[in-house]
């Protein structure tokens, strides 16, 4: 990693810790997501930082943001635009939604219908929205960060597996630990909101340099084959009912790629594999009803394969 990135790294980094204290692993696997132009699921219980992350990511790049608060009554062309017939010309004109913006918090996105949930699919696989037949393509860079609260509370509907495999990778915060608090509580004690005064520490140029260089990071035949073994047994594991798709592959291998990247290295190592596969293909499961009646979770499934798949390099 050259010297600029990794000052930009630490910056953004740095930034975003003047407002989430303590979930150093949750903001760099926010930031990997970014450099693999992936998209990111924050998912935890009400009230532990989730949106205020994604914020404090979107405030530190200068890059446009706009922000959905997805309820119940949001429609598809809220989210995608729709044209309607203007008055002065007689000509049909198209009126841009929400997502025409480079940095996107969807907010509570499990709140809203699974019509307008599915409205983001081709948006968040392509960068471009399709109305009446007109393709539209999105600025770049482009970043979908989504927050939901798990599904068993009241007033949600659970994610489409199609668009849950579309999220680069699952972010939970968890609760503070009790000096964290502490710390939380004397930053948010003031008149105003330290998220009120960040400021971007990083262009949409340098986004853009960023996520290039992710893709000239070395990945070996062992590496790309240790990435193909893990899904394949995802596939055929009895407590699965759907393994990570080839989708969830390319974005390990990537995600370990961009890891690479923030550890100064140009090189992927099988540990950079095994530390981005819970992130990245947990999210992409669905277990058996076998499995659920058990209390088996997806974590456990993918531990057990990592243990029985052989690391490259070691003796059997």
């Amino acid at each position: 990693m050259s010297e600029d990135t990794r000052s930009l790294v630490y910056r953004l980094l740095n930034n975003v810790r003047k407002v989430i204290v303590g979930k150093d692993d949750a903001i760099q696997l926010a930031l990997i997501a970014l450099l693999c132009k992936g998209h990111v699921l924050i998912e935890d219980v009400p009230g532990v930082g989730k949106t205020t992350l994604a914020a404090a990511l979107a405030k530190s790049l200068d890059c446009s943001f706009g922000r959905i608060q997805f309820t119940p009554d949001i429609m598809p062309s809220d989210v995608t635009g729709f044209t309607m017939l203007n008055m002065q010309t007689g000509e049909m004109e198209y009126k841009p939604g929400a997502v025409f913006t480079q940095i996107l918090l969807a907010d509570e996105i499990n709140r809203t219908s699974p019509k307008t949930q599915s409205s983001l699919m081709e948006v968040m696989e392509e960068g471009q929205v399709t109305v009446d037949g007109t393709t539209y393509k999105l600025p770049e860079p482009f970043m979908v960060l989504a927050t939901q609260n798990p599904i068993d509370f009241v007033g949600t509907y659970p994610l489409p597996e199609a668009q849950m495999d579309r999220f680069f990778l699952r972010i939970s915060i968890g609760y503070p630990s009790i000096e964290e608090e502490i710390d939380v509580l004397g930053r948010y004690s003031g008149k105003h909101s330290p998220l009120d005064s960040l400021m971007p520490v990083c262009s949409a140029a340098e986004v853009l340099a960023m996520q290039r260089q992710v893709g000239e990071v070395y990945s070996s035949v062992e590496a790309r084959s240790y990435v193909a073994t893990i899904v394949a047994a995802s596939r055929e594991h009895p407590n699965l009912t759907l393994g990570a798709s080839p989708r969830g592959a390319i974005a390990l291998l990537r995600a370990a790629q961009a890891l690479a990247v923030l550890s100064g290295r140009d090189y992927v190592l099988p540990d950079d594999i095994r530390f981005m596969a819970p992130s990245v293909l947990c999210h992409r499961f669905i277990l058996s009803p076998e499995a659920r009646m058990k209390g088996i979770s997806a974590s456990g499934v993918l531990g057990e394969i990592l243990a029985n798949v052989m690391v490259p390099g070691n003796k059997a």
